[in-house]
């Protein structure tokens, strides 16, 4: 039971087998997606866990709250509940001393919340969030940003950053707070408070961008004193992710000037060749089937060809990564072991493993639309013709 996250364990696996009940109309997929969905549960209520989205209680309730309409049925309100109870507890503290990002933090129970709404509870949980960033953004001549504080990083990153520093990533950074804010203004909640923080927001990151020629639009993070790097294209980090968070706050809150931007952030990374990018692995997080994704997506959304096209790339490339006879499914993941070196290991999980590079592709090759992919913060809208999305 001790693997029951979103990210890595069974509540994940269970939202893949219900997506892969919807497409294949499969009762054996449905079986599997209930058992492992219960296995998650029983867990929710017997195994210590961490608050975050993706390795702890929250993401496991926000599995079962997803799936509850999709599989249609309902194991009754009360984990959840608890799960309420406990972010509203957490949540109410101030002043803030967690993570603000969206795989530990703020962002990932404001996501939580959103997937719960219309409850009052939820709507609660939520407008608290907002409340927490807006307590911890830091206000500049540039712009609204959130710092990764030194006493929140390992002894190692505290080593290479001891003044802490600004994360540009999707999974840990500012463009994470982006997305959420947008999200959070278009439910309806704190609309003042969240479009105030959320110009200021943008507003900073648009200030981050790199010269041309740097090899990326946007660095991996800023820090005093330090030349910020390039980074490779992703979902946890990259301009891919940036762009993806950027078109849905811009969708959010109704800014064709924010949405023109990342248009152009998105086309920039699809000029990039993979061959030339540092992707070794499939997986939905850094790899791949991943960046693939995140340009099927707003592909969708814009009708743009050239993000189609990157699509296609990106998920050939995932498909040439395949090693059959190895790992799961022949999509081995690029980790690193106990003694610390780079090695092959066989995941199963949603975000470094077998069952996100599978959904990835269950996107591109059907008409169900990715709900799921909420979890990411990329689900951004998309056009619809005669009833059916485009394929990418």
């Amino acid at each position: 039971m001790e693997r029951a996250s979103l990210a890595g364990g069974r509540a994940g696996l269970a939202v893949f087998y219900a997506y892969l009940a919807i497409a294949r109309r499969s009762k054996s997929d449905r079986s599997a997606a209930f058992r492992f969905l219960d296995q998650a549960r029983v867990a929710l209520g017997s195994v210590t866990m961490p608050p975050s989205l993706h390795s702890g209680f929250t993401g496991v309730a926000w599995a079962m709250e997803h799936l509850e309409r999709r599989l249609g049925a309902s194991d009754g309100d009360e984990a959840r509940a608890a799960v309420d109870d406990a972010l509203l507890d957490l949540l109410g503290r101030s002043p803030w001393r967690h993570d603000y990002d969206l795989m530990n933090g703020l962002v990932g129970f404001g996501v939580y919340a959103l997937e719960r709404l219309p409850r009052r509870a939820a709507a609660a949980c939520l407008r608290r969030v907002v409340d927490r960033l807006e307590e911890t953004a830091e206000r500049g001549p540039r712009g609204t940003s959130w710092l990764t504080r030194p006493e929140l990083l390992s002894p190692t990153q505290l080593a290479q950053v001891p003044h802490g520093y600004y994360n540009l990533g999707l999974a840990h950074g500012v463009p994470a707070v982006i997305a959420l804010l947008g999200s959070a203004y278009a439910a309806g909640v704190a609309r003042r408070k969240t479009r105030a923080l959320l110009g200021g927001a943008v507003a900073w990151l648009d200030a981050q961008r790199l010269p041309a020629g740097a090899g990326s639009v946007f660095p991996v993070m800023v820090q005093p004193g330090v030349a910020p790097p390039a980074s490779r294209p992703g979902w946890c980090y990259g301009d891919t992710g940036i762009a993806a968070a950027l078109l849905l706050a811009a969708r959010c809150v109704g800014q064709p000037a924010w949405e023109r931007r990342a248009l152009d952030i998105a086309l920039r990374a699809a000029e990039r060749p993979p061959e030339e990018c540092g992707v070794v692995d499939a997986c939905l997080c850094h790899g791949a089937a991943g960046i693939g994704h995140l340009f099927n997506r707003m592909f969708q959304a814009t009708g743009e060809e050239r993000l189609g096209e990157a699509a296609r790339r990106w998920l050939g490339r995932a498909l040439e990564l395949r090693r059959p006879g190895r790992a799961i499914a022949g999509f081995p993941t690029r980790d690193r072991g106990g003694d610390g070196a780079m090695t092959w290991v066989a995941e199963p999980g949603l975000l470094t493993g077998a069952a996100g590079v599978a959904l990835a592709l269950l996107a591109a090759t059907t008409p169900i639309e990715p709900s799921w992919d909420r979890m990411l913060l990329v689900n951004v809208s998309a056009p619809v013709a005669d009833g059916r999305p485009q394929q990418p």
